[in-house]
């Protein structure tokens, strides 16, 4: 049996509408998963038995995250938020957790998972963390921005068996102060923290870039994917 993931779905706040980038289907395809994507329903009751038919939880990449989530109040430079969806994800994320289940955030999904767990975020890297550089590449995403170290010993150095991995960087927002049960997977040039995983739980992983957007260009990238589908898979 295929490994059904759910992916937190884009909001489109001007057409009211849910969509989906096709990297991140294509990705799960590839990797033997069947990609569901997941409906605007934040009641606790209904949040339960749609993840019931799931055996992982994709959080995807989007829009900014309210600072209130983390005792902040909005810089000018913050981007639009949605608190439909962070009201969503945040549901998912308590019931999934709950649950042991195999749960990878991306971009945007790494940054609720910290701010969920009790992080918090720079709201604008160019704004709070001028040294920081450029984390916002211009198209194609298909292509390298910078590349991150992968701290030793964490369970990413040790799949991939390497200390840096070139990567994409398509984000404003970041990491700033790591939750207390999360450890660093990695780390931009600039301190940046570029990954987190929660240990203690079957699979919690956060990455900032985006491997749905590499993958196909780079086996490193898939392979990540991969190793979130292979603890998905039940029995």
């Amino acid at each position: 049996m295929k490994p059904i993931i759910g992916l937190s779905p884009l909001y489109d706040d001007e057409k009211r509408g849910l969509w989906m980038r096709p990297g991140y289907l294509d990705v799960l395809y590839a990797c033997g998963a069947i990609p569901v994507v997941l409906p605007f329903d934040s009641s606790t009751v209904d949040v339960e038995q749609i993840l019931s038919i799931c055996d992982g939880l994709l959080l995807t990449g989007g829009a900014d995250i309210q600072p209130k989530l983390y005792g902040e109040e909005p810089i000018a430079e913050l981007g639009p938020t949605q608190p439909i969806r962070d009201e969503l994800e945040y549901r998912l994320l308590d019931k999934a957790l709950e649950e042991d289940m195999p749960l990878l955030g991306v971009c945007r999904g790494s940054q609720i998972l910290n701010v969920f767990l009790g992080g918090t975020l720079y709201q604008d890297l160019n704004t709070q963390l001028p040294s920081s550089g450029n984390h916002a590449m211009e198209p194609p995403y298909e292509s390298v921005c910078h590349k991150v170290i992968l701290e030793k010993g964490e369970p990413l150095q040790v799949l991939l068996g390497i200390d840096e991995l070139p990567v994409n960087s398509i984000h404003h927002q970041a990491v700033r102060r790591i939750a207390p049960t999360l450890v660093p997977l990695a780390h931009a040039l600039d301190g940046v923290v570029e990954g987190t995983w929660m240990p203690g739980k079957r699979f919690v992983w956060g990455v900032q870039w985006h491997p749905e957007w590499i993958w196909n260009v780079d086996a490193r990238q898939f392979r990540i994917v991969q190793h979130f589908v292979d603890a998905c898979k039940r029995g």
